[in-house]
């Protein structure tokens, strides 16, 4: 068990929830026609996700010229720079998608972390993507036996490499929780690293891929009954892929949870920005109760975990 202490708060003070927005994802314009690309696009839209009112931004950096992700550690530090030269937002990357071929052949365990290294060497994260477990990447509307899915690949050495690397570099792991039992091995895996920041478990919905959980009640009900006796007292955050999770944003609010959105998430085609899915997610989050928290509310909540 890997559990962490969180301050709640007090009877009548606002829950400050946490706001990520994932600007781009792996996906290409094919599927995502409105995702930034070029480092100057990601940044712009870094700045304007975080002037309306997320604290936390997810980035994918591509290589312009074939429109895949390309981990490059100088590009990520380029987008990152400029995001931060005008806000103070959270700022962190993902890493190589083992497995698929949409983000090059980056697939042992150090080449996966690399760019992670690097730019906690210059100061410019502190969070990092370490996924606790492999999961199929099947179509929800795709004829079984096509080509179109893939499995996402994280074996134990490669987790075990991105949390030495978190806690080595005083980072804090963001876990994306696609099957309920990757809460169950985070914490295990967790648990190995006594000077480890406590991970942030991040349950992944969704309605396009036929993994995990679709964006239910129930759903997130049983991910918070297996966290609270797994590793009790744990941020977490509901997220997903191919899905919207407005409806589900109140009750997310109601069990003291966080919220991500962006065009990473969000259904394929989607015709919003970026600042518009944060400013309409931020009205979500005051109707339900909750306000926004600040950049400098998520990083005082990670130094007291």
């Amino acid at each position: 068990m890997h559990g962490c202490l969180v301050n709640r708060p007090e009877n009548g003070m606002t829950k400050k929830v946490w706001l990520e927005v994932a600007l781009n994802g792996p996906w290409g314009r094919q599927r995502q026609p409105r995702i930034p690309i070029e480092p100057s696009e990601i940044i712009a839209e870094g700045i304007a996700a975080a002037e309306a009112g997320a604290a936390i931004i997810h980035v994918h950096a591509y290589d312009p010229a074939t429109g895949k992700q390309n981990d490059d550690p100088e590009i990520y530090a380029e987008i990152f720079e400029g995001i931060r030269a005008r806000t103070d937002a959270l700022v962190y990357p993902t890493i190589p998608l083992a497995g698929s071929s949409l983000s090059g052949t980056a697939n042992t365990a150090s080449d996966r972390f690399r760019h992670v290294e690097f730019l906690a060497k210059r100061g410019l994260i502190e969070l990092t993507v370490v996924d606790p477990g492999s999961v199929n990447f099947s179509r929800t509307d795709v004829q079984p036996g096509s080509d179109s899915g893939f499995v996402y690949l994280n074996p134990e050495d490669h987790i075990l490499e991105g949390l030495a690397v978190a806690a080595a570099h005083g980072l804090t792991p963001s876990y994306a929780i696609y099957e309920p039992g990757f809460t169950r091995t985070g914490a295990a895996y967790a648990a190995r690293f006594p000077r480890l920041r406590c991970p942030i478990y991040r349950f992944m919905f969704s309605d396009a891929f036929a993994w995990g959980f679709p964006p239910r009640k129930y759903a997130l009900e049983a991910h918070l009954s297996l966290l609270r006796e797994i590793a009790p007292g744990a941020p977490w955050m509901a997220a997903g892929l191919g899905v919207d999770l407005r409806h589900l944003i109140p009750e997310v609010i109601a069990s003291g949870g966080h919220v991500r959105v962006g065009l990473e998430d969000a259904p394929f085609g989607c015709e919003q920005s970026n600042a518009s899915l944060t400013e309409e997610a931020v009205r979500i989050i005051r109707a339900a109760g909750g306000e926004p928290a600040t950049p400098a509310d998520v990083r005082r909540a990670l130094a007291e975990l």
